[in-house]
């Protein structure tokens, strides 16, 4: 913020939109929902993209406070609307801030429509949106976006197994934009909770609101100290997830995804196709193929995954940072969602998390993960395209199985076991993943497709 996230710079892409959205619907009268999350100064970026829009005769829906991403992707759609407009920079530290445009669906736009929007951008310069406007306030209307979600939301989760399991909930806010949704869901159907951070700090108490180990260390001790039965937590804008056991441990994102996708398939008896991002684990495949359902391959970027829902080729959707798509709900991460679905598969299954995922590792094996950055240099994004473009057969007495180059380079070997190499799509990074069936082997492969660059 103050460099590239700029006043002047977000009036270029909201009038870029505004005109996207014409030459989309000419003729049509327009609404977008804008929202926001709890950094400094996001509120008034809101403001000024609801007053520039107002002025292009565009209805704007403001929200009335901050708000998940995944409660305005709900608010499009049930109103209608031609999109939203959301800003917020996510799980990224405090000193950023982000500009994100769902469409129509309620879905993040895909990467043909961003392309389209980059283009008007060009055409807008900073003096052709300079502020010497007042709002129209007849275009501009206040929403409340909780009742509506809240109401929703309702009606997904079983919250009477809950309640009679008799459980309690810890509860991690982060400062975030889930306060007085996450929380009041839970009170509302008389589920006892702890929580903790639930009020705003642009800091985000000083550090960056994700749900990693080390940002979860006090809900980890709440979780032990006032004997709950698991943890949940969700990032700035609400729509990924972190959970910690009964044991006050974290459980990673990974596995939280192959519990859900094994109850939905084993517990619920669903039957449909599945979906992970390249960087997800495996374990997802071999769930697949136990229960003989098609599997969706997609690159790193919710996007695809929500492309694919919105198709009804799947009925769940998965990414390795925490970002899960279930049938029937929405074309949006939600972290709020993925925590209540956790609380219920504990409660409906009568089993403790780490008796849970004891479980599915004795039926379908243990999958460990590692990971690493690279500084992305000139030299190394020479090295990584050469690569992509003549991928090596094997990695030392490895054979490759399979090689995809969706999103960076990817290479299979047997047993499941798999190293990427991509370019991150929003730092200066190339990031290095690797999984096998245990640890040592994991970092092997890793070092081995570093010495790759």
């Amino acid at each position: 913020m103050g460099e590239e996230f700029t006043f002047s710079n977000v009036r270029r892409v909201v009038q870029a939109i505004a005109n996207y959205l014409r030459q989309q619907y000419p003729g049509q009268e327009l609404s977008l929902v804008v929202g926001y999350d709890t950094r400094f100064l996001s509120e008034r970026f809101a403001e000024e993209a609801a007053a520039l829009l107002s002025r292009n005769r565009i209805q704007v829906y403001l929200a009335d406070r901050d708000c998940p991403s995944q409660a305005l992707a709900y608010q499009i759609i049930v109103g209608r609307h031609s999109g939203g407009i959301n800003f917020t920079a996510s799980f990224n530290p405090p000193e950023f801030n982000g500009l994100k445009f769902n469409v129509a669906s309620g879905a993040p736009a895909l990467p043909e429509v961003t392309t389209q929007i980059e283009r008007e951008v060009e055409k807008v310069s900073p003096e052709m949106v300079a502020p010497h406007y007042y709002p129209d306030r007849a275009f501009i209307h206040r929403i409340d976006l909780q009742k509506d979600y809240l109401g929703f939301l309702q009606k997904k989760i079983d919250f009477e197994a809950i309640r009679k399991a008799e459980i309690k909930i810890g509860i991690d806010l982060l400062f975030g934009t889930s306060r007085e949704y996450l929380d009041e869901i839970l009170e509302e159907n008389s589920i006892p909770i702890e929580v903790i951070h639930g009020y705003i700090d642009p800091y985000f108490g000083g550090i960056s609101p994700s749900c990693t180990e080390s940002n979860l260390a006090e809900l980890r001790k709440l979780v032990t100290e006032k004997n709950c039965a698991l943890g949940l937590a969700t990032d700035a804008d609400g729509d990924r997830f972190g959970l910690v056991n009964e044991k006050g441990r974290v459980v990673i994102p990974n596995y939280v995804l192959a519990l859900i996708l094994e109850y939905l398939l084993a517990v619920k008896g669903w039957r449909g196709g599945v979906a992970r991002s390249v960087t997800t684990t495996h374990l997802i495949d071999r769930i697949a193929r136990h229960y003989d359902v098609p599997l969706y391959r997609t690159p790193v970027g919710f996007k695809y995954m929500a492309d694919l829902f919105l198709q009804n080729k799947i009925i769940f959707g998965g990414e390795e940072s925490a970002c899960l798509a279930v049938k029937d709900h929405l074309p949006e991460k939600d972290g709020i969602f993925a925590g209540l679905l956790v609380a219920e598969m504990v409660a409906v299954c009568g089993l403790n998390l780490s008796q849970l995922l004891q479980q599915l590792f004795n039926k379908y094996g243990l999958m460990v993960g590692a990971q690493e950055n690279i500084k992305l240099t000139p030299e190394k994004a020479r090295k990584l395209q050469e690569l992509i473009k003549n991928p090596p057969d094997r990695l030392g007495k490895r054979p490759v199985q399979s090689v995809e180059t969706m999103d960076g380079l990817k290479l299979d070997f047997d047993g499941d076991r798999w190293l990427i190499l991509r370019f991150s799509g929003t730092e200066p990074l190339i990031r290095c993943y690797a999984e096998a069936e245990n640890e040592k082997e994991a970092r092997a492969l890793l070092r081995a497709g570093l010495e790759l660059l």
